[in-house]
């Protein structure tokens, strides 16, 4: 393998093969925090014309602090502390004003003096669900559950029960059919019901926390922002409340 890298004319970075994946942002970024490498994904995805646009950026300097900070206080983990994020589920916004969710992964680029020097990462976008198989059926009557009683909310173990199997065959099916843990799965259904009253209704932000299963407001918000890059706040502040009741 060394051998064969060290033949090439250019040092290969994977950005031309990462250009045709249109469902996955790739990036490579320096000590700084700063994109060194994109592939065209996240030049759409920022609605921007060219990747030059983004070289020696931080997120911050292309998002603005509020959506980017998030961003760079995950890069910080791996810079400073050479930790690995692997499938870290995350809410991004997307050129057009609308929002996906993606699994992230990022890992530390150790320099020859045993350095970490940057960081190389990809954020995935979630497929669409498969609802027309038997793994689907087999894991619908713990999905309504999950559904109808969000704020309790169920835990893994529960919803294992109601589909009667194991936690392990449930993770499987669920894997199979939504690309996510039955863990994540209850995060991401969680939080969309907390956005979407966030966005619809003007209930107090506590309120809102334990609708959607959280036993107080700091720990929602900590998820919140994790998941999203954005506090509860900060989504009222950019979309007001729909309607008031």
């Amino acid at each position: 393998m060394s051998n064969l890298l060290s033949q090439l004319r250019e040092p290969f970075t994977g950005e031309q093969l990462f250009d045709h994946l249109p469902d996955i942002v790739f990036f490579i970024k320096n000590r700084k925090g700063q994109y060194q490498v994109v592939n065209q994904t996240l030049v759409e995805r920022f609605n921007l014309q060219e990747k030059s646009q983004l070289i020696n950026k931080t997120p911050s300097e292309i998002q603005g602090v509020r959506y980017g900070q998030g961003h760079e206080a995950q890069d910080q983990l791996v810079l400073n502390q050479g930790k690995t994020l692997l499938n870290q589920l995350e809410k991004h916004a997307y050129a057009g004003g609308y929002y996906g969710w993606c699994l992230t992964r990022k890992l530390p680029l150790w320099g020859i003096s045993g350095e970490i020097i940057g960081l190389v990462g990809v954020s995935q976008d979630l497929r669409i669900p498969d609802m027309s198989g038997d793994d689907y059926e087999a894991i619908s009557v713990a999905i309504d559950y999950a559904e109808e009683n969000i704020c309790q909310p169920p835990t893994i173990d529960d919803l294992a029960h109601v589909a009667q199997m194991s936690i392990y065959q449930l993770d499987r099916r669920m894997k199979r059919v939504f690309g996510l843990t039955t863990g994540q799965w209850l995060i991401k259904i969680r939080l969309n019901q907390a956005e979407r009253q966030l966005i619809e209704t003007d209930l107090p932000i506590v309120s809102i926390a334990l609708n959607s299963g959280y036993a107080d407001q700091s720990a929602f918000t900590r998820q919140f922002k994790r998941t999203t890059g954005m506090t509860p706040s900060e989504v009222r502040a950019i979309q007001p409340p729909l309607c008031k009741n």
